[in-house]
C-alpha cells in the first residue's frame, strides 16, 4: 500500500463531515506482536494491563488487553510485523465509507475482509499508519470471547 491520493482532497468540506458522522468508536488497537509470550508479560506484567482473552487459531495468536476503563482495547497479534499497528474504528456502514474514501480518490483501500466481529476495510493514511474500519454486523463476539485462553 502506497498510502496515496488521486485528485480529491479528503481533508475539507463536505467528504470529511461525512467521514467523520460515519465513524463511531476507536474500538481496536491491533499492536504486532511477533514474540506474542513477551508481549502479553509487557502488557499484563509490566504495565499493569488486564487479559480478557487468548485465542490461538489458524496457527496466529490474538490476545485482548484492557488497559483503561474506556476503550480502546489492545489486541496483540501474533502475525503482525513490526511497526505495522493497525487502529481499528467501528462504523455505521461500511460500504458507505469505503465508498467515500474512494470518491474522494484515495488509491489505498483495501477489499473487505472479516473480522470476528463483520466486515473490515484496511487503508493507510498519508505517514503509513494503518487505519481500518468495520461494521459490527455480529454483536456479542468480544463478550463471547471474554474469558476464553486458548493454551
Amino acid at each position: 500500500m502506497n498510502g496515496g491520493r488521486g485528485t480529491g482532497d479528503v481533508g475539507t468540506g463536505d467528504v470529511t463531515d461525512a467521514l467523520a458522522a460515519q465513524f463511531e468508536s476507536l474500538d481496536y488497537i491491533y499492536v504486532p506482536a511477533p514474540d506474542f509470550e513477551a508481549a502479553v508479560r509487557f502488557y499484563t506484567v509490566t504495565i499493569g494491563g488486564e487479559l480478557r482473552w487468548r485465542i490461538h487459531d489458524a496457527g496466529v495468536w490474538v490476545a485482548a488487553i484492557k488497559l483503561a476503563d474506556a476503550p480502546p482495547a489492545v489486541l496483540l497479534a501474533s502475525h503482525l510485523e513490526p511497526h505495522q499497528t493497525i487502529l481499528i474504528y467501528r462504523v455505521r456502514s461500511l460500504a458507505d465509507v469505503r465508498q467515500r474514501l474512494n470518491d474522494a480518490g484515495w488509491s489505498d483501500v483495501d477489499d473487505p475482509i472479516q473480522i470476528p466481529q463483520g466486515p473490515c476495510v484496511v487503508f493507510t493514511d498519508p505517514a503509513g499508519q494503518r487505519l481500518a474500519v468495520y461494521e459490527r454486523v455480529r454483536p456479542g463476539i468480544d463478550e463471547r470471547f471474554d474469558g476464553r485462553f486458548d493454551s
